[in-house]
Protein backbone atom coordinates (compact mmCIF):
# COMPACT_ATOMS: atom_id res chain seq x y z
CA UNK A 1 0.00 0.00 0.00
CA UNK A 2 2.71 2.34 0.41
CA UNK A 3 4.60 1.66 -1.98
CA UNK A 4 1.42 1.69 -4.51
CA UNK A 5 0.83 6.06 -2.53
CA UNK A 6 4.77 6.52 -3.43
CA UNK A 7 4.53 5.84 -6.65
CA UNK A 8 1.12 7.45 -7.58
CA UNK A 9 1.59 10.75 -5.80
CA UNK A 10 4.43 11.61 -8.68
CA UNK A 11 2.25 10.53 -11.20
CA UNK A 12 0.01 13.11 -10.44
CA UNK A 13 2.03 15.68 -9.96
CA UNK A 14 2.95 15.29 -13.60
CA UNK A 15 -0.02 14.34 -15.06
CA UNK A 16 -1.19 17.54 -13.15
CA UNK A 17 1.83 19.49 -15.18
CA UNK A 18 0.96 17.78 -18.52
CA UNK A 19 -2.40 19.13 -17.93
CA UNK A 20 -1.73 22.89 -17.05
CA UNK A 21 1.11 22.37 -19.85
CA UNK A 22 -1.75 22.12 -22.31
CA UNK A 23 -3.51 25.58 -21.79
CA UNK A 24 -0.88 27.52 -20.65
CA UNK A 25 1.65 27.03 -23.20
CA UNK A 26 -0.85 28.06 -25.79
CA UNK A 27 -2.18 30.84 -23.70
CA UNK A 28 1.79 32.23 -23.75
CA UNK A 29 2.15 31.96 -26.91
CA UNK A 30 -1.08 33.55 -28.14
CA UNK A 31 -0.73 36.49 -24.74
CA UNK A 32 2.82 37.41 -26.42
CA UNK A 33 1.85 37.23 -30.15
CA UNK A 34 -1.30 39.71 -29.58
CA UNK A 35 1.57 41.85 -27.73
CA UNK A 36 3.73 41.80 -30.88
CA UNK A 37 0.43 42.50 -33.33
CA UNK A 38 -0.19 45.12 -31.35
CA UNK A 39 2.87 47.36 -31.38
CA UNK A 40 2.89 46.57 -35.64
CA UNK A 41 -0.80 48.05 -35.44
CA UNK A 42 0.13 51.08 -33.41
CA UNK A 43 3.10 51.66 -35.85
CA UNK A 44 0.86 50.84 -38.92
CA UNK A 45 -1.70 53.18 -37.19
CA UNK A 46 0.43 55.72 -37.22
CA UNK A 47 1.85 55.67 -40.26
CA UNK A 48 -2.13 55.76 -41.81
CA UNK A 49 -2.59 58.69 -39.83
CA UNK A 50 0.08 60.54 -40.94
CA UNK A 51 -0.55 60.12 -44.83
CA UNK A 52 -3.95 60.89 -43.87
CA UNK A 53 -3.01 64.10 -42.22
CA UNK A 54 -0.63 65.12 -45.25
CA UNK A 55 -2.76 63.99 -48.26
CA UNK A 56 -4.21 67.96 -48.67
CA UNK A 57 -0.01 69.05 -48.84
CA UNK A 58 0.77 66.98 -50.99
CA UNK A 59 -2.32 67.59 -53.68
CA UNK A 60 -1.26 70.67 -53.72
CA UNK A 61 1.94 70.93 -53.91
CA UNK A 62 2.79 67.63 -55.17
CA UNK A 63 6.92 66.83 -55.49
CA UNK A 64 7.70 70.71 -55.30
CA UNK A 65 6.96 70.08 -51.41
CA UNK A 66 10.28 68.38 -50.90
CA UNK A 67 12.26 70.56 -53.18
CA UNK A 68 10.78 74.16 -52.69
CA UNK A 69 12.67 76.20 -50.31
CA UNK A 70 9.93 78.78 -49.30
CA UNK A 71 7.86 78.30 -46.18
CA UNK A 72 5.62 81.29 -46.00
CA UNK A 73 2.23 80.51 -43.79
CA UNK A 74 0.32 84.01 -44.58
CA UNK A 75 0.37 82.50 -48.52
CA UNK A 76 -0.13 79.17 -47.22
CA UNK A 77 2.96 78.11 -49.49
CA UNK A 78 4.78 75.70 -47.83
CA UNK A 79 8.40 73.86 -48.79
CA UNK A 80 10.09 71.05 -46.78
CA UNK A 81 13.78 71.84 -48.04
CA UNK A 82 15.48 73.39 -45.39
CA UNK A 83 14.16 71.53 -42.58
CA UNK A 84 15.00 68.21 -44.35
CA UNK A 85 18.61 69.79 -45.07
CA UNK A 86 18.55 70.82 -41.08
CA UNK A 87 17.26 67.33 -39.72
CA UNK A 88 20.28 65.73 -41.99
CA UNK A 89 23.47 67.63 -41.51
CA UNK A 90 22.87 68.12 -37.59
CA UNK A 91 22.49 64.61 -37.43
CA UNK A 92 25.72 63.93 -39.47
CA UNK A 93 27.62 66.51 -37.30
CA UNK A 94 26.61 64.67 -34.00
CA UNK A 95 27.39 61.05 -35.47
CA UNK A 96 30.82 62.25 -36.66
CA UNK A 97 32.01 63.82 -33.27
CA UNK A 98 29.61 61.29 -30.97
CA UNK A 99 30.54 57.72 -32.23
CA UNK A 100 33.97 57.96 -32.59
CA UNK A 101 33.64 59.75 -28.91
CA UNK A 102 31.69 56.96 -27.59
CA UNK A 103 33.42 54.32 -28.41
CA UNK A 104 36.73 55.65 -26.88
CA UNK A 105 34.59 56.12 -23.76
CA UNK A 106 33.68 52.54 -23.76
CA UNK A 107 37.04 50.85 -24.81
CA UNK A 108 38.72 52.67 -22.34
CA UNK A 109 35.83 51.54 -19.28
CA UNK A 110 36.12 48.16 -20.44
CA UNK A 111 39.75 47.75 -21.51
CA UNK A 112 41.89 50.67 -19.97
CA UNK A 113 40.35 51.88 -17.30
CA UNK A 114 41.30 51.18 -13.54
CA UNK A 115 39.23 49.13 -11.33
CA UNK A 116 38.15 51.98 -9.07
CA UNK A 117 37.43 54.06 -11.69
CA UNK A 118 35.56 51.54 -13.66
CA UNK A 119 32.05 51.95 -11.60
CA UNK A 120 32.07 55.38 -11.13
CA UNK A 121 32.69 56.38 -14.40
CA UNK A 122 30.07 53.95 -15.95
CA UNK A 123 27.65 55.62 -13.60
CA UNK A 124 28.60 59.02 -14.55
CA UNK A 125 28.04 57.92 -18.52
CA UNK A 126 24.45 57.20 -17.73
CA UNK A 127 23.73 60.20 -15.53
CA UNK A 128 24.00 61.87 -18.83
CA UNK A 129 21.19 60.08 -20.41
CA UNK A 130 18.79 61.43 -17.78
CA UNK A 131 19.11 64.92 -18.25
CA UNK A 132 16.42 66.33 -19.86
CA UNK A 133 17.11 67.78 -23.05
CA UNK A 134 15.50 71.15 -22.14
CA UNK A 135 18.30 71.28 -19.90
CA UNK A 136 20.57 70.62 -22.61
CA UNK A 137 19.07 73.29 -24.38
CA UNK A 138 19.10 75.95 -22.00
CA UNK A 139 22.99 75.03 -21.25
CA UNK A 140 23.54 75.27 -25.38
CA UNK A 141 21.89 78.69 -25.18
CA UNK A 142 23.59 79.98 -22.61
CA UNK A 143 26.76 78.39 -21.87
CA UNK A 144 27.88 76.87 -25.45
CA UNK A 145 26.88 79.29 -27.69
CA UNK A 146 28.74 82.64 -26.36
CA UNK A 147 32.00 79.90 -25.56
CA UNK A 148 31.72 78.84 -29.57
CA UNK A 149 30.63 82.75 -30.74
CA UNK A 150 33.58 84.02 -29.10
CA UNK A 151 36.34 81.41 -29.42
CA UNK A 152 35.87 78.45 -31.58
CA UNK A 153 33.82 79.76 -34.33
CA UNK A 154 36.24 82.73 -35.08
CA UNK A 155 38.96 80.41 -35.16
CA UNK A 156 37.33 77.63 -37.20
CA UNK A 157 36.66 80.43 -40.04
CA UNK A 158 40.51 81.53 -40.03
CA UNK A 159 41.93 78.18 -40.03
CA UNK A 160 39.24 75.99 -42.27
CA UNK A 161 37.21 78.44 -44.21
CA UNK A 162 40.03 79.03 -46.54
CA UNK A 163 40.37 74.99 -47.46
CA UNK A 164 38.75 74.32 -51.14
CA UNK A 165 35.57 72.66 -50.97
CA UNK A 166 34.70 72.51 -47.41
CA UNK A 167 35.64 75.63 -46.65
CA UNK A 168 32.40 77.36 -46.87
CA UNK A 169 30.94 75.26 -44.50
CA UNK A 170 32.71 77.21 -41.97
CA UNK A 171 32.27 80.95 -43.60
CA UNK A 172 29.90 83.10 -42.25
CA UNK A 173 29.02 85.30 -39.06
CA UNK A 174 30.24 83.51 -35.56
CA UNK A 175 26.38 84.06 -34.45
CA UNK A 176 26.84 81.36 -31.72
CA UNK A 177 23.73 79.60 -32.36
CA UNK A 178 23.18 77.89 -35.61
CA UNK A 179 23.69 74.19 -37.30
CA UNK A 180 26.57 73.34 -35.78
CA UNK A 181 26.12 74.64 -32.55
CA UNK A 182 22.70 72.25 -32.76
CA UNK A 183 24.72 69.10 -34.08
CA UNK A 184 27.28 69.35 -31.17
CA UNK A 185 24.48 69.59 -28.59
CA UNK A 186 23.38 66.25 -30.14
CA UNK A 187 26.62 64.70 -30.10
CA UNK A 188 26.92 65.10 -26.45
CA UNK A 189 23.44 63.75 -26.04
CA UNK A 190 24.27 60.68 -27.88
CA UNK A 191 26.99 60.24 -26.75
CA UNK A 192 25.43 58.67 -23.33
CA UNK A 193 23.35 55.69 -25.44
CA UNK A 194 26.21 55.05 -27.77
CA UNK A 195 28.74 54.44 -24.88
CA UNK A 196 26.27 51.79 -22.91
CA UNK A 197 25.52 50.07 -25.87
CA UNK A 198 29.04 49.62 -26.93
CA UNK A 199 30.42 49.43 -23.14
CA UNK A 200 27.56 46.22 -22.82
CA UNK A 201 28.42 44.43 -25.55
CA UNK A 202 32.18 44.73 -25.48
CA UNK A 203 31.53 43.04 -21.71
CA UNK A 204 30.19 40.47 -22.93
CA UNK A 205 33.42 39.18 -25.25
CA UNK A 206 34.70 36.49 -23.22
CA UNK A 207 37.82 37.18 -21.25
CA UNK A 208 39.73 33.56 -22.53
CA UNK A 209 39.40 35.22 -25.95
CA UNK A 210 41.44 38.61 -24.72
CA UNK A 211 43.55 36.76 -22.72
CA UNK A 212 44.72 33.94 -25.67
CA UNK A 213 45.44 37.13 -27.92
CA UNK A 214 47.44 39.02 -25.52
CA UNK A 215 49.49 35.70 -24.70
CA UNK A 216 50.35 35.72 -28.59
CA UNK A 217 51.71 39.09 -28.39
CA UNK A 218 49.14 41.72 -29.42
CA UNK A 219 48.59 44.73 -28.01
CA UNK A 220 45.30 46.00 -26.56
CA UNK A 221 44.23 48.09 -30.22
CA UNK A 222 45.03 44.52 -31.99
CA UNK A 223 42.93 42.68 -29.51
CA UNK A 224 40.11 45.59 -29.71
CA UNK A 225 40.01 45.20 -34.07
CA UNK A 226 40.74 41.87 -34.35
CA UNK A 227 38.74 39.94 -31.35
CA UNK A 228 36.49 42.75 -29.68
CA UNK A 229 35.33 44.73 -32.48
CA UNK A 230 34.33 41.44 -34.88
CA UNK A 231 32.76 39.71 -31.94
CA UNK A 232 30.41 42.81 -31.21
CA UNK A 233 29.55 44.41 -34.83
CA UNK A 234 26.14 43.88 -34.60
CA UNK A 235 25.87 45.27 -31.05
CA UNK A 236 27.98 48.08 -32.12
CA UNK A 237 25.57 49.23 -35.57
CA UNK A 238 22.78 48.52 -33.21
CA UNK A 239 24.11 51.52 -30.87
CA UNK A 240 24.92 53.45 -33.70
CA UNK A 241 21.56 53.20 -34.85
CA UNK A 242 19.71 54.21 -31.36
CA UNK A 243 21.97 57.40 -31.24
CA UNK A 244 21.18 58.06 -34.75
CA UNK A 245 17.62 57.61 -34.02
CA UNK A 246 17.80 60.26 -30.97
CA UNK A 247 19.05 62.71 -33.07
CA UNK A 248 17.00 62.35 -35.65
CA UNK A 249 14.11 63.14 -33.53
CA UNK A 250 15.79 65.76 -30.63
CA UNK A 251 13.40 68.59 -30.22
CA UNK A 252 13.66 71.10 -27.49
CA UNK A 253 17.69 70.79 -26.90
CA UNK A 254 17.70 71.83 -31.01
CA UNK A 255 15.19 74.08 -30.63
CA UNK A 256 16.58 76.39 -28.79
CA UNK A 257 19.96 76.98 -30.47
CA UNK A 258 19.45 75.55 -33.83
CA UNK A 259 18.24 79.43 -34.59
CA UNK A 260 14.41 78.32 -36.13
CA UNK A 261 15.15 79.67 -39.54
CA UNK A 262 13.44 78.66 -42.58
CA UNK A 263 16.48 79.63 -44.88
CA UNK A 264 18.90 76.96 -46.92
CA UNK A 265 22.66 77.90 -46.42
CA UNK A 266 25.67 75.87 -46.82
CA UNK A 267 27.35 77.46 -44.01
CA UNK A 268 26.99 75.66 -40.50
CA UNK A 269 27.08 78.70 -38.55
CA UNK A 270 24.26 80.06 -40.14
CA UNK A 271 20.64 79.49 -38.37
CA UNK A 272 18.66 76.52 -39.72
CA UNK A 273 16.05 74.35 -38.92
CA UNK A 274 14.81 70.95 -38.25
CA UNK A 275 11.68 68.80 -39.22
CA UNK A 276 10.81 68.51 -34.99
CA UNK A 277 11.93 71.98 -34.20
CA UNK A 278 9.62 73.26 -36.75
CA UNK A 279 6.81 71.08 -35.73
CA UNK A 280 7.56 72.22 -31.51
CA UNK A 281 7.50 75.90 -33.07
CA UNK A 282 4.45 75.99 -35.09
CA UNK A 283 2.45 73.22 -34.78
CA UNK A 284 0.14 74.51 -31.83
CA UNK A 285 -0.18 77.44 -34.45
CA UNK A 286 -1.32 76.33 -37.73
CA UNK A 287 -4.31 77.63 -38.85
CA UNK A 288 -5.80 76.16 -41.76
CA UNK A 289 -6.48 72.23 -43.76
CA UNK A 290 -2.79 73.51 -45.90
CA UNK A 291 -0.66 74.75 -43.25
CA UNK A 292 -1.89 72.15 -40.67
CA UNK A 293 -1.54 69.53 -43.46
CA UNK A 294 1.95 70.08 -44.35
CA UNK A 295 3.46 69.81 -40.58
CA UNK A 296 1.44 66.37 -40.60
CA UNK A 297 3.71 65.90 -43.82
CA UNK A 298 6.87 66.90 -42.50
CA UNK A 299 6.07 64.50 -39.64
CA UNK A 300 5.40 61.63 -42.28
CA UNK A 301 9.07 62.62 -43.52
CA UNK A 302 10.21 62.18 -40.75
CA UNK A 303 9.06 59.05 -40.20
CA UNK A 304 10.25 58.13 -43.44
CA UNK A 305 13.64 59.07 -42.70
CA UNK A 306 13.66 57.22 -39.84
CA UNK A 307 12.53 54.32 -41.71
CA UNK A 308 14.79 54.23 -44.59
CA UNK A 309 18.29 54.49 -42.31
CA UNK A 310 16.82 51.79 -39.80
CA UNK A 311 16.55 49.52 -42.95
CA UNK A 312 19.41 50.37 -44.54
CA UNK A 313 21.58 49.42 -41.06
CA UNK A 314 19.36 46.23 -41.33
CA UNK A 315 20.50 45.17 -44.71
CA UNK A 316 24.13 46.54 -44.01
CA UNK A 317 24.26 44.31 -41.06
CA UNK A 318 22.87 41.06 -43.31
CA UNK A 319 25.24 41.67 -45.55
CA UNK A 320 28.53 41.87 -42.84
CA UNK A 321 26.79 38.63 -42.07
CA UNK A 322 26.79 36.81 -45.12
CA UNK A 323 30.14 37.88 -45.77
CA UNK A 324 31.10 36.66 -42.22
CA UNK A 325 29.86 33.17 -43.63
CA UNK A 326 31.92 33.01 -46.62
CA UNK A 327 35.10 33.84 -44.82
CA UNK A 328 34.76 31.19 -42.31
Amino acid sequence: MEASTTTAGPLEASAERVTRGRWGDPFFRNLTRFFALLVAALLLGILISLFRGSLPAFHKFGWRFLSSQEWNPVTEVFGALPVLYGTLVTSAIAMLLGVPISFGIALFITELCPKWLRQPLGVAIELLAAIPSIIYGMWGLFVLAPLLSDHVQPWMTDHLGEWPGVGRLFQGPPLGIGVFTAGLILAIMVIPYITAVMRDVFETVPAVLKESAFALGTTTWEVVRNVVLPSTRVGVAGGIMLGLGRALGETMAVTFVIGNAHDLNLSLFMPGNTISSNLANELNEAVGPVYTSSLIALGLLLFAITFVVLALSKLLLLRLQRTEGRAS
